[in-house]
């Protein structure tokens, strides 16, 4: 038994979803319009202003999709109704962004700057120099974005030097002690 997967989804207002023939989802709002295919062996049912998913089958494979369709779904629900924001944070010395345009640009202490183009759909700023902001509507997009930003310098656990995301705890280690007794 899913139990993510028989929760039902509430429509906010101001929100449409519609489901096409082959299992084709799309939901638009006041933020934007995504649409995603979804597998033929869960039913996506639309009443008034509730979305449920419902499976065909006990079998496993159908079991897991039964989750993951729902969850889906309520993530674009909540993409085009609020959509979504991650905040990075940039610490040490002489590291800072800045955006112009589409463009992030990256000084992290390698011996160039390192730009990112943003993709469709996903929007950059930068408050100030020692932070970033990405956001957009979809889930995977903003998160798959920032993460990339992420790994370009990653923190490290000695000084804590890097790109990290905002409230991020880092596990520090000791250094080298000076002499030994």
């Amino acid at each position: 038994m899913s139990r993510i997967g028989n929760k039902t989804i509430t429509i906010p207002a101001g929100v449409t979803v519609t489901v096409n023939p082959g299992n084709e989802v799309t939901v638009k709002g006041p933020k934007g319009e995504l649409t995603r295919k979804f597998s033929e062996v869960i039913g996506i049912n639309v009443e008034e202003n509730t979305v449920t998913c419902t499976r065909a089958n006990e079998q496993k494979h159908t079991k897991q999709l039964h989750g993951t369709t729902r969850a889906l779904i309520n993530n674009m629900i909540v993409g085009v109704s609020e959509g979504y924001k991650i905040d990075l944070q940039i610490v040490g010395i002489g590291y800072r962004a800045a955006v112009s345009g589409k463009k992030l640009t990256l000084n992290i202490g390698y011996s160039h700057p390192v730009e990112f183009t943003a993709e469709e759909g996903v929007e950059i700023a930068c408050p100030n120099a020692n932070e970033i902001s990405v956001s957009g509507i979809d889930k995977q997009r903003v998160g798959e974005f920032a993460a990339n930003i992420r790994a370009t310098r990653k923190p490290e656990p000695y000084k804590g030097k890097g790109i990290l995301y905002k409230g991020e705890v880092i596990r520090r280690k000791e250094g080298k002690t000076a002499g030994k007794k």
